[in-house]
């Protein structure tokens, strides 16, 4: 039996953030960085609530790539409130933090035999790439290792799209997120867990992602393509909390722990030989994901008459794409030195096999799947 649903109430388009003059309650807590103060997006928020009359709380010492003591230490900053409402404003370390405080919120409360009552949770995603806004995912780095958490309480009861809060954002920042949003919808729509009202998502996403991200990332003051992109992501987000995501990501997650490459440039270099892989045996295209990808050839209005043709002219599209936007076309581009690479290739096999998302991918792959999946990449 499969499901489908949407929590979050979407807010969206320029101004949007102003939504926080209409809610409820004694005191809000939000976590965001330094960044977003310096740019005037934090004050802005303030702004709202103090119109609102909602007290509040502000923690700025958000850490890139959260690990548990970070969490633990924006936990008991929250803690200390008794706030009624978490604001989530910034990229998707900020949303996998509080995603975080949450679940590990609860654990403690129940284990205690005590109540559980979740605040409000509202998410501001200052980039467009994770759709963590819509989505009960958080990624947290665990003795080294990045570790998938998922559970329902930890999606946003509220997600505010406000295009202006992304307008900082740099081109390599642009490009990064931006092929994490479009690996997000392409392994959402190959999951085993894949329904049709992911599906629609999902090539919603892709189309429009290949219409505009080029556009975004050559001129940021596009406000048009901002918007779109920024919709996109979170699009490509409601799909794959539905469906789970697939090796794409698991290996992606390993290779970015190990050589501190950002998640979203991490998930790039991965791609074409993950493409390769769910398409089955070279020449052959006789899979599921294979005659998928032909589908979304389809949507690109590429030529696609037959499984193969669809998957050639779509693994092409998506390396053309990947090189508009400046994202290498191998891992020892990015500068990962060949002999460490090698020496980190079984642990991080082992690493992407355990990962959450592997058991949605399409193929089921083997540890040596994986290493022939890295070492073509490299």
């Amino acid at each position: 039996m499969k499901k489908f649903s949407i929590k979050p109430k979407i807010y969206f388009n320029e101004g949007s953030m102003e939504f926080l003059k209409e809610i409820r309650g004694s005191c809000a807590f939000i976590l965001s960085d330094a960044i977003m103060d310096k740019l005037g997006y934090l004050q802005k928020a303030v702004d709202y609530l103090e119109s609102a009359q909602i007290r509040y709380e502000v923690f700025t010492d958000v850490k890139p790539e959260p690990d548990v003591l970070a969490v633990t230490m924006a936990l008991e900053k929250y803690m200390a409130t008794e706030a009624d409402t978490i604001i989530a404003l910034g990229g998707g370390s900020a949303m996998d933090t509080v995603k975080a405080m949450l679940y590990f919120l609860k654990k403690a409360m129940l284990a205690a035999g005590k109540p559980f009552h979740k605040p409000l949770f509202i998410a501001i995603p200052t980039t467009s790439g994770t759709g963590s806004e819509v989505t009960d995912f958080s990624v947290i780095t665990v003795n080294g290792s990045k570790v998938a958490l998922i559970d329902d309480l930890m999606a946003p009861d509220i997600a505010i799209l406000d295009s202006t809060c992304i307008r900082h954002v740099p081109p390599q920042v642009i490009a990064d997120t931006g092929i994490d949003a479009l690996v997000h919808a392409i392994e959402a729509y190959v999951s085993t867990e894949s329904t049709d009202c992911a599906d629609a998502l999902a090539e919603k996403a892709v189309q429009i992602i290949f219409q505009n991200l080029e556009e975004l990332y050559r001129n940021a003051d596009n406000k048009l393509a901002r918007e779109r992109i920024q919709r996109a992501s979170c699009l490509a987000g409601m799909a794959f909390t539905n469906t789970n995501l697939g090796i794409n990501h698991s290996l992606a997650h390993a290779l970015g722990a190990t050589f501190h490459l950002s998640h979203g440039r991490s998930n790039g270099l991965i791609l074409t030989s993950v493409l390769e892989y769910n398409a089955g045996t070279p020449g052959r295209y006789d899979t599921t994901a294979a005659v998928k990808y032909a589908s979304l050839a389809a949507v690109l209005g590429l030529p696609a008459r037959t499984v193969r043709e669809g998957n050639v002219n779509f693994l092409q599209a998506v390396q053309s794409l990947k090189r508009s936007i400046g994202i290498p076309d191998h891992i020892r581009s990015a500068g990962v030195d060949p002999q460490q690479f090698e020496a980190a290739l079984d642990k991080m096999a082992a690493l992407a096999l355990a990962d959450r998302c592997t058991p949605t991918n399409p193929r089921k792959p083997s540890k040596e799947d994986i290493i022939a999946m890295y070492q073509k990449s490299y």
